[in-house]
């Protein structure tokens, strides 16, 4: 099928490279109309979406001045993909008070910022689909090492389910998409430090990645993409406040 987003406004962030980069281009070869942004500029080069902008989701006034400027030209949005996030490493022992405070600021409440500015546009026209990207490593499941990641994470399948329960008579759908191990930069990035911090090999740390996903490979962003594409369209116009799998039967 072609065309599932046709006319359709959408914006994604953190769509320079991994699962946010595969988003966007799925989002443009459907028909819509893609706004890009990353903190990082460089990252968007050679993206096929109407329009590219660095943005920090870390900054309120940052994220209202760019709705301000954006909505004179496209309006209020259809679909708002939220997909900046950072992945710490460690247990509760090794999470100091910034580590836990700047992964709450990037993974939960940047989502809190951008919904908030983005909701009222889609509430006047009466509809709307909000896609976060949370994890298999959330409420959903834990695992070693990864103590203010799954919090947080389980903090946005949370903030999904009461946007979801508030919003659900005015026409605006939200949900969450669970993905397990991703190939992808960020997980590049991970198994460099994992490496480093354990003496173990790359591939070996890799190996380690591989090894808890019961399908015995990694993911990769398009397969994420697709789902996020499904719930995003109208095809899931029966569905909110879920927290969907895509994670090779890690959380069996």
């Amino acid at each position: 099928m072609s065309g599932r987003l046709n006319g359709k406004v959408a914006l994604v962030t953190a769509a320079g490279q991994g699962i946010g980069r595969a988003i966007a281009e799925k989002f443009v070869a459907e028909g819509a109309v893609v706004i890009a942004t990353d903190i990082a500029l460089d990252k968007l080069k050679g993206s096929s979406a109407k329009r590219t902008h660095k943005l920090d989701v870390l900054s309120q006034q940052e994220v209202e001045a760019f709705a301000r400027n954006e909505g004179r030209e496209f309006g209020p949005l259809d679909i708002l993909v939220n997909c900046a996030g950072y992945v710490h490493q460690g247990s509760v022992l090794d999470c100091s008070d910034k580590d836990w405070d700047f992964s709450f600021d990037l993974n939960v409440k940047s989502m809190h910022r951008t919904i908030k500015t983005f909701l009222p546009g889609m509430l006047e026209k009466k509809s709307g689909s909000i896609v976060n990207i949370a994890s298999a490593v959330s409420s959903i499941r834990g695992v070693p090492n990864r103590y203010a990641y799954g919090a947080t994470k389980a903090a946005v399948i949370g903030l999904t389910k009461a946007v979801a329960a508030d919003f659900i008579k005015q026409g605006v759908r939200c949900n969450a998409v669970c993905p397990g191990t991703i190939e992808s930069p960020s997980l590049g990035e991970r198994i460099a430090a994992v490496s480093q911090e354990t003496g173990k090999s790359l591939d070996q740390v890799r190996q380690d990645f591989v090894d808890r996903q019961p399908m015995g490979r990694l993911g990769i962003p398009e397969e994420v993409a697709w789902l996020v594409l499904f719930l995003a369209s109208d095809e899931a116009s029966y569905i909110t406040g879920q927290a969907s799998l895509v994670d090779g039967g890690m959380a069996l």
